[in-house]
C-alpha cells in the first residue's frame, strides 16, 4: 500500500467516521469509518518506514568528475 493509498483511507474513514449520518441495518458505518483510518495509518507508518530504510541501502544517483591531468602542459582526454 502506497502512501497515496493511505492518505485516501484516513480521508474516506474520516468521512465516514464524523460526516456520515446515514445509518444501515446490520453494519456500523462508523465503525468501518474507525477501521479504515486505523488502517490507512497503519499503511501510511509502514510505508514511510520502507521507503526511509530503502534510502539507507540505495545510493541513488552519483556524479564522477573527470580532471585532465596538465601538470606537464599536454592535457590528456
Amino acid at each position: 500500500m502506497g502512501i497515496g493509498t493511505s492518505i485516501f483511507l484516513i480521508a474516506l474513514g474520516a468521512i465516514l467516521r464524523y460526516a456520515v449520518t446515514a445509518t444501515a441495518s446490520g453494519i456500523s458505518i462508523q465503525t468501518v469509518g474507525l477501521i479504515l483510518m486505523i488502517v490507512g495509518v497503519v499503511g501510511l507508518v509502514l510505508s514511510l518506514v520502507f521507503w526511509s530504510s530503502v534510502g539507507s541501502w540505495y545510493p541513488g544517483r552519483t556524479t564522477v568528475v573527470r580532471r585532465e591531468d596538465c601538470s606537464d602542459g599536454h592535457c590528456l582526454t
